[in-house]
């Protein structure tokens, strides 16, 4: 396991047989293919690739997008195997992207909390500014 970085902990990392180590998340993404744009969980992530739980099958060698936070990266899936899909990026992410989705995930439960308490504000205030016109 990599020492922790100047000024703060790494989250969980893992290395072992991958060319980079792995952060650890559970952060909710999408995955466009070809035919279909895939509702997944993005479980890990790393500069070279990711692996995302999903419902659908998507055979390997398809290429598609994910998109998660600051991600929006072409991918090939190079395996898919009960429900989970291991991901390799065409080009590889900046270390400063994998912080920010590290940040993301760090802040995400909090912004998810506050945006359903102010939707249940406006719905008990009545406050429709934001509805779209009928």
């Amino acid at each position: 396991m990599p020492a922790p970085a100047a000024g703060g902990d790494v989250p969980s990392l893992q290395a072992g047989r991958r060319s980079a180590p792995r952060l650890r998340i559970s952060l909710p993404a999408q995955l466009i293919a070809v035919e279909k744009a895939h509702t997944c969980i993005l479980l890990n992530l790393s500069r070279t690739g990711a692996q995302v739980a999903i419902l659908d099958a998507i055979r390997e060698g398809e290429g598609a997008i994910l998109r998660c936070g600051v991600i929006n990266h072409f991918v090939i899936v190079t395996r898919s195997e009960f429900g989970l899909n291991a991901l390799m990026f065409d080009e590889p992410l900046s270390d400063a992207m994998v912080l920010e989705t590290r940040r993301y995930h760090e802040n995400f439960e909090e912004r998810e909390r506050r945006a359903l308490l102010e939707t249940a504000r406006k719905w008990a205030t009545g406050d429709t500014s934001d509805d779209r016109p009928i």
